[in-house]
């Protein structure tokens, strides 16, 4: 399945072979120098239309599409047969991903991107977070006696819906780099959602859920199997509210989500009891998605690029700043040693993103000192040979404003896929509705976001003035983090993310130290145990873990326990020795797809 990096003769090449052929016929020797010192010159004239030392060429991309369910692949791939754009088909990806994955994500959500363009190697990222509305303060989720409401309480309020960005998003990044009409985007999962489609395991799982959505009465209607009671793996799902839904929105661009009658219907569907909220028709047409310069730093040959606040590239970047002055890569994954230092640079870099990080238009965030070298240092040498037996605190970079501890607490709720086309175009997307299901309240066929209970607004710690406290008009703190990858001559190289609420800068952490530091490849380091380090909690996949593994940390303070939320849902592509890679994350049910008219030219 893999394909070699094809070879170009060069010019100089290609003339010493004609002159080599010519003295072998016999022609007189002087003749034969004077015709190799020609055609030799003429070879290696410079092109006035290239630099004098161009960089080798890069690999063939492969158009692919890697995402959370195989029919969303699909969708994406077909785009992409129709002459798509990456953009375009990452739009198509994620309608059908809210329909057949609309526990993680949807258009009732937000989204944040990547986006890499193959003619000017520029990298462009999009933010499309939800928004609180003008109505949100401290207190929004306080009871009627001023006591912070119950999380579960919270979740499935009408004022934890914040204004969705997913389709504002993908509307200003198909400005800069779509190809084909917006609503030719929108027919393949019109058609699913009006066909049906076959449930999963992993959707099953969730219908039957123990979690508070499952049993909302729109999660109950949504998955009724007519005989009074819900629909299991392998039975088929039609949702036709859903189709509707997209029709008016091929039909009547973004501005259809945030004007008119589904923007009403939004309103009002937040309105409704218990615990109303007070998002206004005013709050959706004000929503803007924004875009932002990538949050860049070179890693071990490569650049690596991510998204910079409210998202949490900085603690990924942060997070492989510190293990790269360890010796984590003249370890393996069989080294316990290798997992104490992953665990305690994770435990330092959420100490500090916990801390600072916040929506960058109401709180400074220290992003610069962060990732300073010598700031990174300080905090590197806190890493002893055990695990240290107290949360390490923030640290204080330089630019570090004097604010409140931090306590937010994450759920997970999120899809992650990739998509790149035949031009060498790549786009890396990390999407949600926050819990499974969201708020668990539906509005023509999708669900609306539970996204502010993202903020820290529990106030019984009595601790104003948090990063990440809510405010109007505010974005919550986001652990999403795609990334992409650079080569040394500024070409692509990879593309990678993860859902998994507050892990994911570990989950994403992880795959990196396995693909660059112990050169696994891609779907190895994708597949290796997942161990999250956050504060006093070293959750993870305990049962993953070889038993000496496990054994040696515990004697080192690192006892692993199998953590509550989200797995890992890992995607990406990786460029290897003129070799494209693909994973998809085998606890979910993601897959790659490739378009029909196109030999498969990256291997798993």
């Amino acid at each position: 399945m893999q394909t070699p990096a094809r070879h170009t003769p060069s010019p100089t090449a290609g003339a010493s072979a004609v002159a080599l052929r010519w003295c072998r016929l016999g022609t007189p020797l002087l003749l034969c120098l004077l015709l190799c010192l020609v055609l030799a010159a003429c070879g290696t004239a410079p092109d006035a239309r290239a630099p004098a030392t161009a960089a080798p060429a890069a690999p063939p991309s492969p158009a692919i599409v890697v995402a959370a369910h195989p029919l969303a692949a699909r969708a994406g791939a077909e785009v992409l047969e129709r002459g798509g754009s990456a953009m375009d088909a990452a739009m198509a990806v994620q309608l059908m991903l809210g329909l057949v994955e609309p526990q993680s994500s949807g258009i009732g959500g937000g989204t944040v991107l990547l986006a890499y363009d193959a003619d000017s190697g520029q990298v462009s990222g999009y933010i499309g977070r939800e928004q609180a509305p003008a109505a949100a303060a401290a207190g929004w989720f306080d009871d009627a006696d001023g006591h912070p409401l119950a999380r579960a309480d919270a979740m499935l309020s009408g004022r934890a819906t914040g204004v969705p960005g997913t389709i504002a998003t993908f509307a200003l990044a198909l400005r800069e780099h779509g190809r084909l009409p917006w609503a030719r985007l929108f027919d393949g999962t019109i058609a699913t959602a009006e066909q049906g489609f076959t449930i999963t395991e992993r959707l099953q799982r969730h219908i039957h859920g123990q979690f508070p959505q499952a049993a909302t009465d729109d999660v109950r209607r949504l998955f009724d199997d007519g005989h009074g009671g819900r629909l299991r793996a392998g039975d088929t799902l039609r949702n036709p509210a859903y189709a509707a839904t997209l029709r008016t929105l091929a039909a009547g661009g973004a501005q259809a989500f945030y004007h008119g009658a589904l923007a009403r219907a939004i309103v009002a569907r937040t309105a409704d009891a218990p615990r109303p909220g007070a998002m206004t028709l005013d709050d959706l047409a004000g929503y803007r998605a924004e875009k932002v310069a990538p949050l860049c730093r070179p890693l071990r040959g490569y650049r690596l690029c991510s998204l910079p606040p409210p998202a949490s590239g900085v603690g990924v970047l942060q997070l492989m700043a510190l293990l790269d002055g360890t010796d984590i890569d003249r370890r393996d994954a069989g080294d316990p040693q290798a997992w104490l230092l992953f665990a305690e640079a994770s435990r330092l870099m959420y100490a500090d993103r916990d801390h600072y990080v916040g929506d960058p238009r109401f709180v400074d965030v220290p992003v610069d000192g962060l990732l300073a070298a010598d700031y990174v240092d300080a905090r590197r040498a806190l890493i002893g040979t055990r695990a240290a037996p107290r949360p390490p605190r923030p640290g204080v970079p330089a630019g570090a404003p004097v604010i409140a501890s931090d306590a937010t607490d994450e759920p997970g709720g999120t899809s992650h896929f990739v998509v790149m086309d035949g031009h060498g175009n790549a786009v890396s997307v990390t999407t949600t509705v926050e819990s499974f299901f969201g708020s668990g309240r539906m509005v023509g066929g999708f669900f609306l976001n539970n996204q502010l209970t993202d903020f820290a607004w529990d106030r019984t710690d009595g601790r104003p003035g948090m990063a990440n406290a809510i405010a109007a008009g505010k974005r919550p703190r986001s652990s999403m983090a795609p990334l992409l990858m650079l080569d040394g001559d500024g070409r692509l190289a990879g593309a990678l993310g993860s859902p998994g609420g507050s892990a994911i800068p570990a989950y994403i952490g992880k795959t990196l130290v396995g693909l660059l530091y112990w050169r696994l490849p891609l779907d190895q380091a994708v597949a290796l145990p997942n161990l999250v380090a956050r504060g006093e909690r070293f959750d993870g996949e305990a049962g993953r873990f070889p038993a000496p593994v496990r054994t040696a940390l515990r004697e080192h303070g690192v006892d692993i326990r199998s953590g509550a939320g989200e797995d890992s849902g890992l995607h990406g592509v990786f460029l290897r020795d003129g070799r494209w890679q693909w994973a998809a994350d085998p606890r979910r049910d993601g897959t790659a797809a490739f378009p029909a008219h196109r030999t498969p030219d990256a291997s798993r």
